[in-house]
C-alpha cells in the first residue's frame, strides 16, 4: 500500500511537471492590417508610414523590441521622414501581434524573414534596416546573413548577449552582476535550459524576467521620458496576443542562448563606404551594459557608435533622437 501511495504521488507530480513546463499551443489571431506569405508558409504582418513607397529615397524595414509590435512608430515625430523621403515599413515579428510563430526562429531565420519582406515589397536589391533594443540585437543577424541585400543599418540600444566568445569574461562579469538577480536568473535558464523559460517566467514562487513582470530597470532619464508618454492609445495585449511564450519567452532564448556566431567578428559589410552601420546607446541604460557596447565599438572599426549623455533606454521616444538617427543613417 505505501509503494502505491508513492508511486501515485509521483505519477501525480510528473502529471504536474508535465503541464507546468509545456507551454500552451499559440492562441489563433486575426488580422488587421497587410501580410505577406512566407517560404515556410507563415504570414508576416506589416505597416507601413512615412512617404509613399513610390516617392520614397529610402526604404527601412523597422524591427521592433522586446513586447512591442508593429505599431510602435519609432520614427513618428520626425518631420525628418518626409523631407529625406522615408518610407518606413514595421513588421510583428514571429509570435508577436498577427504574426504566425515561427518554432525555428533564429538570427538566421529572421534575417531571412525581413529580406522576403523587402522583396515582396519591391525594395529592390537593398534597403535599410534598424532596430530597437531586442530588435536591435536582431539587426547582427542582418549584418551576418544578408550584408548584401543591406544600403546601412542601425541599431539602437541593442541588447547583449553576455556569453559571446570575444567579450573579455572579467568584463561580461562585472556587467552581468550589475543586472536584478532575477534578470540574471531568467538569462541563465534562456542559455542554459530552454526548455524551462515558459515555467520559469510564469511560476508565482519567485520573481521572473523584471521587464516581464513589468519592474524593468529603468534609469531617472527614462522614468522622466515614461512620465510623459501618452500610453492611453497603446493596446498593451496587442503584441501578446498569441501568448506570451512565442513572443516573449522565445525571444529570450533567441537573445541569450548559444549563437552561431560571435558579433565581434563579423567582417565589414561595407569595405567600400558604400552604406555604414551606426550604434547608438545611452550611457546610463539600465537594461544594456554601456560598457559592453563600448567594447564591442571598439572592436569593430567600422561601426559608427553614438552615445547619448545623460539617457537610458528609452532615448529615441525623443523627436532630437529620432532626427539625430535618421541624419547619421543618410548622411
Amino acid at each position: 500500500m505505501f509503494w502505491e501511495a508513492i508511486m501515485a504521488l509521483l505519477l501525480a507530480f510528473l502529471v504536474w511537471a508535465y503541464k507546468a513546463l509545456r507551454p500552451p499551443p499559440p492562441l489563433v489571431h486575426g488580422s488587421s492590417g497587410p501580410r505577406i506569405k512566407l517560404r515556410d508558409g507563415r504570414f508576416l504582418s506589416y505597416k507601413e508610414y512615412g512617404v509613399p513607397e513610390e516617392r520614397a529615397k529610402y526604404n527601412i524595414i523597422l524591427i521592433h523590441g522586446f513586447g512591442s509590435c508593429k505599431h510602435d512608430d519609432a520614427f513618428g515625430q520626425s518631420e525628418l521622414v518626409e523631407k529625406l523621403g522615408v518610407h518606413v515599413v514595421a513588421f510583428d515579428r514571429p509570435g508577436y501581434g498577427e504574426s504566425d510563430p515561427d518554432p525555428k526562429r533564429s538570427l538566421k531565420s529572421v534575417a531571412l524573414d525581413i529580406a522576403e519582406l523587402g522583396d515582396e515589397l519591391g525594395f529592390g536589391p537593398k534597403f535599410y534596416v534598424v532596430g530597437c533594443s531586442m530588435g536591435g540585437q536582431l539587426v547582427w543577424g542582418c549584418l551576418k546573413y544578408i550584408p548584401h541585400r543591406l544600403a546601412g543599418a542601425a541599431l539602437l540600444a541593442p541588447v547583449i548577449n553576455y556569453w559571446w566568445p570575444s567579450f573579455p569574461p572579467k568584463l561580461a562579469k562585472t556587467a552581468f552582476r550589475q543586472q536584478f538577480p532575477e534578470d540574471q536568473w531568467a538569462s541563465r535558464v534562456a542559455r542554459y535550459a530552454p526548455w524551462l523559460v515558459y515555467w520559469w517566467n510564469t511560476q508565482k514562487w519567485f520573481p521572473p524576467n523584471s521587464v516581464i513582470a513589468g519592474r524593468a530597470n529603468f534609469s531617472a532619464p527614462d522614468l522622466e521620458i515614461l512620465s510623459k508618454l501618452d500610453r492611453s492609445s497603446v493596446d498593451m495585449a496587442y503584441p501578446t496576443q498569441q501568448g506570451v511564450y512565442e513572443s516573449l519567452h522565445r525571444d529570450m532564448i533567441v537573445a541569450f542562448g548559444a549563437w552561431e556566431f560571435d558579433p565581434m567578428e563579423i567582417d565589414d559589410p561595407f569595405p567600400d563606404g558604400e552604406g555604414s552601420v551606426h550604434m547608438w546607446q545611452g550611457d546610463q541604460d539600465g537594461l544594456v551594459p554601456v560598457t559592453l557596447q563600448r567594447y564591442i565599438a571598439k572592436k569593430l572599426h567600422w561601426i559608427n557608435y553614438h552615445e547619448m549623455q545623460n539617457s537610458g533606454h528609452m532615448f529615441l521616444a525623443l523627436k532630437t533622437a529620432q532626427d539625430d538617427v535618421l541624419h547619421s543613417l543618410f548622411a
